[in-house]
């Protein structure tokens, strides 16, 4: 019985029915065998039958003593679609094709498929009361054709041409043959269907192609007589004669033209010659002529004399004035032979006159023959298009009949499709698969016994148990969960000694602070320790990262401030991040105290960029320390070292104020140690100094700087304020 009330809310038991099964394990696991022997038994005892399959690619396909023009342009063709393959497939599943398949293989003579051969006494009952009709009044193939069918799968290879035809059967040989004879009387179908098109294309094209030689003979008669009969004779093929002449005399008419205005231009040039008394003797015309030049030859020779005589005579000398006479009438003569010249230019402008003149009339008579003899073509380029249209029917029935005629044997005409994949004889039965039914039907009865059992034990309730929600319940365990859950103390905003934010990663995991690794340092040297003493020997170190140390608290990250604001006035790119418990920095820095900063940064609530303000004194930039929870930022203090590796590389100096911070959380901050420690003791401890010295120093830093003038920066700061 269980012990559940009828009113009273339930809840299942889990653990109850994980039990039960287990306390019924043996009956469930021999209930599970039994299931699992019946399988075994059960498929030992169906026939096994056997599939195989053949694959067929559709593909256009050109006979083998194809030209390569044929073979390329049967590639080129559009390939098969998916309405094409999809009726490749129905044509596959024709009763033509299975009847003559069924009869080639003579299946009907096989009990496998022919069942009315070897029919039931009921059946015949039947048949002899007239209530069913005798099987066997059909044809052998028809009776096979419904058994066939039911073995038979074919279907399209998703994403591609390729036909899988399969079929099943209790004989391993029958599961073969049965579909590459299939695939056989398809390509054979195939290949007859192009050899019947081959056949009725030659009967058709033979009486075509004897009429249309008539056609072209007469038409290429009608051109040759229309073009005789009309004059229009062609002088190069395609140009006729009075074309062909109309051209000769337009350009015979261009360049008579041009000899005319040749010759006038010659005439104009000799005629200002002569008109102006100028020098004729540069022109070409008279430059050309030998009188010309053998009456210049003597005309030269007597002014030599004369110019000689003319040294030892007098000008009234008889022999002087002989001379000149001589050279007046030489130069009488060059000036009538200049005529003569002018005169002969002139008349080959005349003559290029009249030829121009005759030329200009033998066109007007030619163009009007050519008019004549266009109006004529009108009518023959009809008939030649005629001729030309019948003519190239004639050729394109020539070739269509030569490619059939040449395709009228069996095998000259292959079917667009082949074999690619020939069904084998099967080893391995497809039905029953012994194993898989063996483990599922023992998985199923186990899942069914495992069921079976926790459903009785619901409804037996003992699976079932009481829910206690009363108000005093849940006031209890709300009480005792707010005992538990310790209330989170309140962040101080400011002490005078406040802890680093690196105290708190020392305080979670003081194993890792072993791991830190040392390196060499400078030894310090300088004697002065005031703010400006550091700033000129950071300024000179070029160091790119500071570390400062305020073991006093908020009066040494007051200095740290000053520091930072001396070296951002000196022109140096210089940022302070704020890594204080109290984010005394920024209170002195920031603009505004609850601007994000380096905790929101490390918790990812805020990007690199956001976290980037100015100083509200200087041209320093700083990072505060922003408004996450600093507990839960420091857990992931590891990320702040790359951060600071991308400061570096940007700035010329990245100062980290750490407040009271100690070896172990400075050496968590950055695995280098090419930094400078800044301890910012505004009054001098030396006790306190020493301490720090030592230990920075066993750690390996040992670049360490004292810098202790705090009161004065007190003083600034609280003026500033």
């Amino acid at each position: 019985m269980s012990g559940v009330a009828r009113d009273q809310d339930v809840d299942i038991d889990l653990g109850q029915l994980a039990r039960a099964v287990w306390a019924r394990r043996l009956r469930i696991l021999t209930i599970t065998l039994v299931g699992a022997g019946v399988a075994f038994a059960g498929a030992k005892i169906v026939s096994p039958q056997y599939r195989s399959e053949t694959r067929i690619l559709i593909e256009p396909r050109a006979p083998a003593f194809a030209s390569t023009q044929q073979v390329n342009d049967a590639g080129a063709g559009p390939l098969m679609d998916e309405l094409n393959i999809a009726s490749q497939v129905q044509l596959l599943q024709s009763a033509d094709l299975l009847k003559k398949v069924i009869n080639d293989l003579k299946l009907y003579n096989l009990p496998e498929f022919d069942d009315a051969a070897n029919g039931s006494a009921m059946s015949s009952i039947l048949v002899k009361l007239h209530l069913k009709k005798n099987p066997m009044e059909n044809p052998p193939e028809e009776r096979v054709i419904d058994a066939f069918v039911e073995r038979l799968q074919v279907y399209q290879v998703p994403g591609s041409r390729v036909i899988g035809i399969s079929f099943t059967s209790k004989d391993p040989k029958l599961a073969a043959a049965i579909p590459n004879a299939m695939a056989n009387v398809y390509l054979s179908t195939q290949s007859g269907a192009k050899l019947d098109s081959n056949s009725e294309a030659t009967r058709w094209l033979e009486p075509e192609i004897e009429s249309l030689r008539l056609k072209v003979s007469e038409a290429e008669k009608k051109v040759a007589e229309y073009r005789t009969s009309h004059g229009l004779l062609q002088t190069n093929g395609t140009t006729t004669f009075p074309a062909q002449q109309l051209n000769d005399i337009s350009a015979e008419l261009t360049r008579v033209r041009g000899d005319k205005a040749n010759a006038e231009a010659r005439a104009q040039a000799v005629r200002n010659a002569l008109s102006s008394g100028e020098a004729s003797d540069t022109l070409p015309d008279i430059m050309a002529s030998q009188a010309i030049q053998r009456l210049k030859g003597t005309e030269s020779g007597l002014q030599s004399q004369i110019s000689d005589l003319q040294t030892s005579l007098l000008n009234s000398h008889p022999r002087l004035k002989s001379l000149r006479a001589q050279l007046a009438d030489i130069r009488t003569q060059i000036r009538q032979e200049t005529q003569r010249i002018l005169t002969s230019i002139e008349n080959e402008a005349k003559v290029a006159d009249l030829r121009a003149s005759e030329l200009e009339r033998q066109k007007d008579t030619v163009q009007t023959n050519s008019a004549r003899a266009g109006e004529d073509e009108v009518g023959l380029n009809a008939l030649e298009r005629e001729a030309t249209a019948q003519r190239q029917l004639l050729e394109t029935y020539l070739v269509r009949y030569r490619e059939a005629a040449s395709r009228a044997d069996s095998n000259s005409s292959p079917a667009d499709a082949r074999i690619v994949s020939k069904a084998i004889e099967p080893v391995d039965p497809y039905f029953p698969k012994v194993v898989p039914i063996v483990v599922v039907a023992a998985a199923a009865t186990l899942i069914l016994s495992a069921i079976v059992t926790m459903l009785a034990e619901l409804f037996s309730g003992r699976a079932l148990r009481p829910i206690d929600a009363s108000p005093e319940t849940i006031e209890s365990e709300t009480a005792a969960e707010e005992k538990i859950a310790p209330q989170a103390a309140p962040v101080a905003v400011r002490r005078p000694a406040q802890p680093s934010m690196l105290a708190v990663v020392a305080d979670e995991d003081d194993a890792i602070d072993e791991e830190v690794e040392t390196a060499a340092a400078v030894p310090q040297e300088d004697n002065e320790f005031s703010v400006g003493s550091v700033a000129d020997y950071l300024t000179g170190s070029r160091a790119p990262l500071a570390i400062a140390i305020s073991p006093t608290g908020d009066d040494g990250s007051a200095a740290t401030v000053l520091l930072t604001r001396i070296l951002a006035d000196a022109g140096l790119r210089v940022i302070l991040i704020d890594m204080t418990g109290s984010g005394h920095p920024t209170e002195l820095m920031a603009e505004d105290q609850a601007a994000p900063g380096v905790t929101d940064l490390l918790c990812g609530e805020a990007a690199f960029g956001d976290t980037i303000h100015s100083d509200r004194l200087s041209d320093a930039h700083v990072i505060p320390q922003g408004r996450s929870d600093v507990r839960r930022a420091m857990r992931g203090v590891d990320r702040l070292s790359p951060l600071l590796d991308a400061l570096t590389a940007a700035y010329d100096l990245v100062v980290v104020e750490c407040g009271a911070a100690d070896v172990a959380g400075v050496s968590r901050l950055t695995h280098s140690r090419d930094v400078e420690i800044i301890l910012s003791l505004p009054q001098l401890e030396e006790t306190v100094f020493v301490t720090l010295m030592t230990e920075f120093q066993a750690a390996g830093y040992e670049r360490v700087v004292l810098m202790s003038d705090g009161e004065a920066a007190e003083q600034r700061f609280g003026q500033a304020a």
